[in-house]
């Protein structure tokens, strides 16, 4: 993703994020990261792992199953709509330590929360604590 700017011009550069990044060394033996990786390469076979939308639609799809999985044999469009607006404190593997999903009727952005991270030429590096609150949580 930085490559067409330069990775020398790209070093140094500030980003927020909600997802662990595949290739920081930091997350090589994560349960979370070995599943995704096995996942990417199994069925998106070519496509770049680090690619954080390929991080995200993986994601996506986990929080898709468990919220069917909260409707049971209840598949109405009403009881999806409730079970996807009333999640709370869900972990989900590629999410950062300490942030989750949190959902209400009246907020449905699901991660709110992030960590900063400084791109050092090879991987990005998180720094400082959790910014953001969801507002399930105040």
């Amino acid at each position: 993703m930085l490559v067409p700017a330069g990775i020398e011009a790209s070093t140094g550069i500030l980003t927020t994020t909600s997802y662990k990044t595949p290739n920081d060394p930091a997350w090589a033996s994560d349960k979370g990261m070995i599943d995704y990786l096995a996942f990417a390469a199994k069925y998106m076979p070519g496509i770049d792992p680090n690619d954080v939308i390929a991080v995200t639609g993986y994601t996506t799809a986990q929080l898709g199953a468990i919220i069917l999985q909260r409707c049971g044999d209840n598949l109405t469009r009403e009881d999806v709509l409730k079970q996807a607006t009333n999640l709370s404190g869900i972990e989900l593997p590629m999410l950062l330590p300490g942030i989750t999903i949190q959902t209400t009727p009246q907020d449905y952005a699901a991660i709110t929360e992030r960590r900063f991270a400084r791109f050092d030429g090879k991987t990005w590096v998180l720094f400082g604590d959790i910014v953001g609150a969801s507002p399930a949580k105040d």
